[in-house]
């Protein structure tokens, strides 16, 4: 382990719980499971009082089948954000810039006059109405990432195209603001953005692995897409400040360790960091380069990532002071970063997702609680049919399940949502929902038998498909609907595209997926689509 600065990792306040006994073989099993040894996989750290506490890599760093390491490199994507949202907010602090400062006043040769009025806090935290660069799939292909571009190029993709929104009325996640942010912070200082990030903050905090891929050093581990080929090519200085940054995973506990403890900004600058301050009537989680969330009812901050080849994630628990990082050198592998983060997380903090392990099927002891089961937002029919189980929620596409034993069934390794059967206090069958994982679960009623699926696909027209085709986001995640023959696909950042099936003319059941998508339409123009999936309603606005 290369040094690092005198007391960094002993930096957080306050002293937490410790994390469980065992922990260690708990996290060894779980990084296992979720990257098979064979495969793209992950490298992963757990740090507690700023304290790594564990760090381990599963999966193979590349084509030969080398595997990866704990302190393997791999590209950070959009963690990159909080990095250059800190930056900036060392600038104000240096009395470089306002928060309320304009690009009209700091970028003015460089921007549109339609983009004038918009603040720096509203590049921080979404709420410009500029669109994004990585929204233009003429931009995004291949051709054009592959070769560099410099800050102002970046600049200029969009630069003809009008406003998403006015300014600070609504929230949608931009990667242009942020490639804004490091124009900002190359004219302030005359330097690069990323020179500047390491003058100012990862070289003083001894983050030594941490740079802009588009610089030389040492070796990223490859990155790869579907099934295992090799990721569409990208250069470093395509992500600009909104995603360039690579690193170990170790590093990124070293970050968290500083930033959370203090040792980056003052207080005031990093309550502004972590604190939504959404625009009215506007729901959001997101600061300044990190979002607010929850696992097992642990409440967190972090960001993910998402980029060609490489999928990543980053958790603190500011009430445990636990930190997590998962690095995946697959942008389609399953489960995702996402995934593995929280699996550790909550093993961390005492709150562990149960380890669901498929048991032979006994379908005797399963069918006394087969019916139609409804709670207060849903219908979910629980049944057997060719020797399998399933559920389906109204509207949505069955689901294979497993039997985990205990009268308690999942959605197999890629799913932290799992359900249990029993009976209440009248001796009638009762079926118990935990979306993602969550402690208190959800109780659903028997309402009556069920023999099998229902909802048949309905037909849209292939002109109404095209209406809805496109890119659709909300904070870090992209949804692109795609045209495939007769029918669409959705495919989310990270992940693989996925079948989606009518189930009338605005509304999609996803395949293989418990969930259901609506398309919103405003004026003649489908403006957003919904996601309903767990009990949760998710907008994604179009781009």
């Amino acid at each position: 382990m290369r040094v690092v600065v005198a007391g960094l990792m002993v930096a957080v306040a306050g002293k937490a719980a410790a994390v469980p006994a065992g922990f260690a073989n708990t996290a060894g099993r779980i990084i296992a499971a979720d990257a098979p040894a064979n495969g793209p996989g992950v490298s992963a750290v757990v740090s507690e009082n700023g304290r790594i506490v564990w760090k381990g890599a599963s999966g193979r760093a590349d084509s030969a089948g080398a595997p990866l390491k704990a302190d393997s490199l791999f590209r950070y994507a959009s963690i990159s954000k909080q990095f250059t949202a800190a930056l900036i907010l060392k600038l104000a602090e240096e009395g470089k810039l306002s928060l309320d400062d304009t690009l009209g006043k700091l970028l003015p040769g460089e921007t549109p006059p339609a983009w004038h009025p918009v603040t720096v806090r509203q590049l921080l935290n979404h709420t410009s109405g500029i669109p994004s660069y990585t929204g233009k799939p003429s931009f995004m292909a291949e051709a054009s990432t592959a070769r560099a571009i410099s800050t102002q190029g970046l600049i200029d993709v969009t630069r003809d195209d009008p406003l998403d929104f006015a300014p600070g009325t609504e929230f949608r996640y931009n990667n242009t603001g942020y490639v804004l942010l490091s124009a900002i912070a190359e004219k302030l200082t005359g330097k690069p953005w990323y020179a500047a990030l390491r003058e100012r903050i990862t070289g003083p905090l001894g983050l030594n692995s941490i740079r802009c891929g588009c610089e030389p050093g040492p070796a990223v581990v490859e990155g790869f897409g579907a099934e295992g080929r090799p990721a569409q090519r990208i250069d470093m200085s395509v992500p600009s400040g909104a995603g360039a940054l690579v690193g170990s995973a170790a590093d990124l506990a070293r970050w968290g360790a500083a930033l959370h403890g203090g040792k980056v900004l003052k207080p005031a600058s990093y309550q502004a960091m972590i604190t939504p301050i959404p625009p009215k009537g506007v729901s959001m989680a997101y600061g300044f380069g990190l979002t607010r969330g929850e696992v097992r009812g642990v409440p967190t901050i972090g960001h993910n990532g998402g980029i060609f080849g490489f999928n990543t994630e980053s958790l603190y628990s500011p009430d445990k002071k636990i930190f997590v990082a998962v690095l995946a050198n697959s942008d389609s592998r399953e489960p995702g970063a996402d995934t593995t983060a929280r699996r550790l997380l909550a093993a961390a903090a005492g709150v562990a997702f149960p380890e669901l392990r498929a048991q032979p099927l006994d379908l005797k002891a399963a069918e006394p609680f087969f019916g139609v089961y409804r709670d207060a937002r849903t219908e979910r029919r629980f049944y057997a049919k060719d020797g399998k189980l399933f559920t389906q929620r109204t509207g949505a596409d069955p689901l294979e399940v497993y039997a985990a034993g205990g009268g308690r069934y999942f959605y197999g390794p890629s799913s932290l949502t799992y359900f249990e059967v029993g009976r209440d206090g009248a001796g009638k069958p009762r079926l118990t929902f935990h979306p993602e994982g969550q402690v208190t679960g959800i109780e659903a009623a028997w309402t009556g038998a069920a023999s099998g699926p229902a909802a048949a696909a309905a037909v849209v027209p292939v002109a109404q498909l095209d209406l809805l085709a496109g890119e659709y986001a909300t904070g870090p995640a992209v949804m692109t609907i795609a045209r495939n023959g007769e029918k669409l696909t959705g495919q989310l950042t990270g992940q693989s595209p996925i079948g989606l099936e009518a189930i009338g003319p605005r509304e999609f059941r996803t395949v293989g997926v418990d969930a259901r998508l609506t398309f919103v339409e405003e004026g003649g123009r489908i403006v957003r689509v919904v996601l309903n999936q767990n009990g949760r309603t998710i907008p994604f606005e179009r781009r």
